[in-house]
């Protein structure tokens, strides 16, 4: 039984898919799950200039959407009841900061989407959740 599970979310149609699946594989009271949303912290990528104030205003706004996406994802798993959850917000390349992440402490399991917010609508997988599953030192599931 896997008891150690890191769910991967973000904003895109992908989310309720990687929460359905999660809700499937951790339903018991023995299984912790970890909800993570990364945002990237170089969102100035291809600007010439960004006022200091400006910029810091950017990013706490990314901290609190975030956020938000953290809590509506935990009350939809809470509903269903029956396991521990967790909300961890980190900052940086997404696929660097799951896989850190799941490394560091120990999860037996990674779910992610096979997409996320990249736009990428072909048959391939996104470039974090490739990443994510050729680097993984813990199983992976990829939903589609």
């Amino acid at each position: 039984m896997l008891n150690k599970i890191l769910v991967a979310i973000d904003e895109s149609d992908m989310n309720s898919k990687v929460l359905e699946a999660t809700l499937s594989i951790a339903n018991n009271e023995k299984s912790n799950v970890t909800l993570v949303n990364v945002s990237k912290e170089n969102v100035t990528t291809g600007l010439t200039y960004v006022p200091e104030d400006y910029l810091e205003d950017v990013l706490n706004e990314l901290e609190k959407s975030s956020i938000r996406i953290l809590e509506k994802a935990k009350n939809k798993l809470i509903s269903a009841g029956g396991m521990s959850i967790k909300t961890i917000h980190l900052k940086g390349d997404p696929s660097h900061q799951i896989l850190e992440y799941a490394k560091e402490h120990e999860q037996e399991l990674i779910i992610i989407g096979s997409r996320g917010l990249s736009g990428m609508k072909e048959l391939m997988l996104g470039s974090v959740s490739h990443k994510v599953a050729q680097l993984s030192k813990c199983s992976v599931l990829i939903v589609h």
